[in-house]
C-alpha cells in the first residue's frame, strides 16, 4: 500500500462491501496473493438467509453475524476498513470513503461493487415506519422485541386485548416470508404455548413462486396446516395502526387485524449503486439495480465490476449463490484466471426454504425435488456449511437442537442480557 503526495491510497483492487459476493471476491483474490482494500458499512459479515431465526429467537445475532476481520484473518491479503462509500470519480478511478476520522480518498485498479439491496415498499414509503422488515441484524433485534412484548402484554391480558396483541400479518410469501410466517406459529405454539393469528399476504398466484408447482402448493398447503392464513393474489392497500388492509384481485377489500406487520416484499438498490450508477453512467431498472454486462463490468468500464443484489442480469435470482460465484467470476477475471470480457454464467445448484420444524422444499431443478423432512434435513446441512467459522457453526448446531427438538429459544437469552447490559448504566445514576 502506498500513499500519495495528493494524500490519494492506492490499492490494486479495492471492494465495497461484506456480504456474500464481496467476501468471496477477497478470498478468490487472496488465493493469488492479491492485496486488496475491502471496505464495509458494517463490522460484521451478515449470514442474510437466516435474519428471521434470530428475529424468532431461534439463534443469537453472533452466530449469523462474524465480525469480518476474523472472517479473513487467514487472508493476510486483505485489508478491512470501516467505512461508508460517498462519491467515485470513474475516470479516475478514486473514490472517496467516509470513515469515524474523516474522509478518505483511495485509487483503486479494480473496483467490485457488491453493496446488496434494501426494502422496497413499491411507492409507499410510509410503510417502513408501520412494518418491521428483516435487512440487517438490528432489523431481526427489533422484531424480536417486538414480539416479545406483545406476547408478554398478552399474557394475563382479556381475550379480546390478547387476541388483539398476537395478531401478525407477514407480507411477501417469498422464502422469507414463509420461514417468518411458519416460524412465529411454532414460537406461539412450543415456547410461548398461546394462540395467535398469522396472515400471509402475496401478490403472486401462489407461494414461493421461484419453486411454483407441487412444491408452492405443498408449501401452502403445510402453512395451512399450521394454522396460517395465506392470501395470494392479494396486495397491500393500507397500513394503520393495528390493521392491514389488502385487497384482492377481483377488487375486494378487508381489513385484517395486526397488531404487528413483518415486511419481506421486494427489494431495490439504493445508496452506492446511486452513486456508482451516476459515476458511470449506467442504467438502471426500476428497482434501482444495476444494469450490468455480461462480463459483470459497469457501463464502459472495464475496470469497475458490480454483483449481487445490486444488479440486475440474465434474470438471475437475487440470491447468496448468484451473488458468491459473480464475485469469484469477477476475482477470477483480475487475476487473470480468465479472460477479461469472459461473460458470466450461473450454475444454479437449487434453492430451498424451510416452512415449519422438519418441514421444508427444495428444488434442485425441475426433475430433482425434495419436500418435507428430508428437505428440512438438506436445509439444516446446507446452511450449516455456509455459516463462517467452525465456532458459529458449533454455536449453531446447539441452538438449533434447543429450538427444534426442546422449547427453548437462545436468540431470546440473549436479549434478555443486552437488556441486563442497557440497564446497568441507569442502575449506577441510582
Amino acid at each position: 500500500m502506498q500513499f500519495e503526495d495528493a494524500g490519494i491510497e492506492t490499492a490494486e483492487v479495492v471492494i465495497v462491501g461484506s456480504g456474500f459476493g464481496g467476501l468471496a471476491a477477497a478470498k478468490q483474490l487472496a488465493k493469488s496473493g492479491i492485496h486488496h482494500v475491502l471496505i464495509s458499512s458494517t463490522p460484521e459479515h451478515l449470514f442474510q438467509p437466516l435474519l428471521y431465526q434470530v428475529a424468532t429467537g431461534v439463534l443469537a445475532s453472533g452466530e449469523i453475524a462474524p465480525p469480518i476481520a476474523t472472517v479473513l484473518r487467514r487472508h493476510r491479503e486483505a485489508d478491512v476498513r470501516l467505512g461508508r462509500v460517498t462519491a467515485i470519480d470513474a475516470a479516475g478511478a478514486v473514490l472517496t470513503y467516509e470513515t469515524a476520522e474523516g474522509k478518505r480518498r483511495i485509487r483503486y485498479g479494480s473496483l467490485i461493487a457488491a453493496t446488496g439491496a434494501s426494502q422496497s415498499y413499491f411507492g409507499r414509503d410510509d410503510f417502513a415506519e408501520k412494518t418491521y422488515s428483516l435487512k440487517t441484524i438490528d432489523d431481526a433485534k427489533l422484531l424480536r422485541a417486538q414480539i416479545e412484548r406483545v406476547f408478554a402484554e398478552a399474557k394475563g391480558a382479556d381475550a379480546q386485548t390478547a387476541a388483539s396483541l398476537l395478531s401478525f400479518v407477514v407480507v411477501g410469501a417469498g422464502a422469507t416470508g414463509v420461514e417468518v410466517a411458519g416460524q412465529l406459529k411454532e414460537l406461539a405454539r412450543r415456547h410461548y404455548h398461546q394462540e395467535i393469528s398469522v396472515t400471509l399476504v402475496e401478490g403472486a398466484g401462489e407461494v414461493l413462486p421461484p419453486f411454483g408447482g407441487g412444491l408452492s402448493e405443498y408449501a401452502k398447503q403445510s402453512l395451512t396446516r399450521g394454522g396460517v392464513e395465506v392470501l395470494v393474489g392479494t396486495f397491500v392497500t393500507d397500513i394503520e395502526t393495528g390493521w392491514v388492509t389488502v385487497k384482492d384481485k377481483a377488487g375486494e377489500q378487508r381489513r385484517i387485524a395486526a397488531e404487528t406487520v413483518v415486511w419481506s416484499a421486494g427489494v431495490q438498490a439504493g445508496g452506492f449503486a446511486e452513486v456508482l450508477a451516476e459515476a458511470t453512467g449506467a442504467p438502471t431498472d426500476r428497482a434501482g439495480r444495476l444494469l450490468i454486462n455480461q462480463d459483470l463490468t459497469v457501463g464502459g468500464h472495464a475496470d469497475i465490476y458490480a454483483i449481487g443484489d445490486m444488479t440486475s442480469l440474465n434474470g438471475y435470482p437475487g440470491q447468496s449463490p448468484v451473488a458468491m460465484q459473480e464475485g469469484r467470476h469477477a476475482a477470477d477475471i483480475i487475476r487473470r484466471k480468465k479472460q477479461p470480457g469472459t461473460p458470466f454464467t450461473y450454475w444454479d445448484k437449487g434453492s430451498m426454504a424451510v416452512i415449519s420444524r422438519f418441514s421444508a422444499v427444495t428444488k434442485i431443478n425441475d426433475r430433482i425435488t425434495f419436500k418435507g423432512f428430508l428437505a428440512w434435513f438438506v436445509w439444516l446441512a446446507v446452511h450449516l456449511f455456509y455459516l463462517v467459522g467452525f465456532r458459529n457453526r458449533f454455536a449453531a448446531v446447539l441452538s438449533w437442537l434447543v429450538a427444534f427438538i426442546g422449547t427453548g429459544r437462545p436468540g431470546f437469552a440473549e436479549a434478555e442480557r443486552e437488556a441486563k447490559v442497557l440497564e446497568l448504566p441507569e442502575r449506577r445514576a441510582a
